[in-house]
């Protein structure tokens, strides 16, 4: 039977004082299909690992079926677990490997035909006596889901099961966990830092960073309502254009978000959100863009909603299907550092420094960045060069606006092009890097 999982302000440290998961608490419905989303090193396994009994929350509990399992060892709490590197035993068949768990459960019990009713689930037949040596990767990893299946568990764990595949075999591995899963009807969390897997295969979506929980909701809610610059910048691809504006809101003329050389002329009369923006009046906030947003158009091809901007190309990718147009628009661009959070070093007496030494410079800016999605300012206001006349960073293309379109646009480097952008689709964040709009009342049926 399925079982409903919660966890409730549950913690985990390590030595030295090191927290990975810090106060985090949220509920699993059975049946559901939960995905924890988040860079490398961000708590997603070690929290699967205290769901599954493998690690003890140093604070919180972790509750199923509403009784504390923090008494229950792993074998009692009846979960199977999907590993990444598939910890198939290389001595034995894959039939042996399907049914061991089942001999160790159920001892004198004729594992054979739970086997085999797993294997024409999963299609591996064919597959039953051959060693893991002999079967690719593809085939190792469903001979590991075979055997979590095969146990009738109440509840799936899996731990990034598909990111030693290649890409063709990961989407069709994809599908078949949620065909599996959606048919069996049993409580799934899954762990992955590849957002098209989240998007696709949950539920709900849990998106972590530093062992926070950042927000818990639908694909379709996390996606079109972030509630902060990290959720917005980790989920989408390509990643969501992030501009520096200030609000301008002069008494006797057109409220505006200014970007740099040009600026988004907001339509009157104002819609809520916009007027929300007033009280930010000649502060810097955080615009948020997706490629979706922008579409190539003359000023007179505008539809209600949108207002003209232009941009100078920098940079075309052909994606057969459409085309990612790289813009130089003027605008200054704000990024997420690292889109991460750094760990939290361990209290220790301090020792003297001198003054303005690189250590004492890494550790304040480690602390600054511990503090939450805080967006860095790609070009200080301070900085002495023009923004515009800046080269990008390294690693990265040049442009601060990239914009979706179709194939049939003839666009060569150098050309300026008129740009039009839906403020239906625009996201305002405050200097801290908090959602100001949209608000949910705008999108009614995506609140939960």
């Amino acid at each position: 039977m399925s079982r409903a999982i919660s966890l409730h302000q549950v913690s985990k440290s390590y030595m030295r004082g090191v927290r990975v998961v810090e106060r985090l608490s949220l509920d699993i419905a059975p049946g559901e299909f939960l995905v924890l989303l988040g860079p490398s090193g961000c708590g997603k396994s070690t929290l699967l690992r205290m769901i599954a009994g493998l690690e003890e929350p140093t604070e919180g509990e972790v509750r199923l079926d509403g009784v504390d399992a923090g008494h229950l060892p792993p074998a009692d709490r009846h979960m199977a677990m999907v590993f990444q590197n598939f910890a198939l035993y290389p001595s034995m068949s894959s039939r042996e490997n399907i049914g061991f768990p089942l001999r160790i459960e159920t001892p004198g019990e004729d594992p054979r035909p739970r086997v085999e009713a797993t294997a024409r689930m999963l299609g591996i037949e064919e597959l039953l006596d051959r060693f893991p040596h002999q079967l690719s990767g593809g085939e190792r990893q469903r001979v590991a889901m075979g055997r979590a299946i095969a146990r009738h568990p109440s509840a799936f764990l899996m731990d990034e099961p598909l990111a030693n595949l290649d890409a063709k075999l990961r989407n069709h591995l994809r599908a078949e966990i949620a065909r599996l899963t959606r048919d069996l009807g049993v409580t799934t969390v899954y762990v992955t830092h590849d957002q098209a897997e989240a998007m696709s295969l949950g539920d709900r979506v849990a998106v972590l960073r530093g062992g926070v929980l950042q927000q818990l909701g639908t694909p379709r809610t996390v996606y079109a309502l972030p509630e902060n610059v990290f959720v917005a910048a980790f989920i989408g691809t390509p990643r969501i254009n992030l501009l520096r504006g200030v609000v301008l809101a002069p008494l006797d003329g057109a409220m505006s978000i200014g970007l740099g050389r040009q600026a988004l002329i907001l339509p009157e009369p104002l819609c809520l959100d916009h007027r929300l923006l007033r009280v930010q009046q000649g502060r810097e906030v955080i615009v948020g863009l997706r490629s979706e947003a922008v579409r190539l158009a003359r000023p007179a091809e505008a539809r209600p909603g949108e207002v003209a901007i232009s941009g100078l190309v920098e940079h075309v990718e052909f994606q057969g299907h459409e085309v990612l147009v790289h813009f130089d628009t003027g605008s200054r661009p704000a990024v997420v550092p690292d889109l991460e959070a750094p760990r939290p070093a361990a209290r220790r007496p301090r020792r003297r420094r001198r003054e303005g030494g690189v250590l004492d410079r890494l550790r304040d800016r480690a602390g600054a960045l511990r503090a939450g999605p805080v967006v860095v300012l790609e070009h200080p206001a301070d900085a002495e060069p023009d923004p515009a006349e800046l080269p990008p960073p390294e690693g990265r293309l040049p442009g601060d606006l990239i914009v979706r379109t179709t194939p049939d646009h003839e666009l060569r480097h150098g050309m300026q092009v008129p740009l039009l952008v839906d403020l239906a689709h625009l996201f305002v964040f405050d200097h801290r890097g908090v959602r100001i709009c949209p608000t949910p009342a705008r999108l009614p049926d995506l609140e939960e």
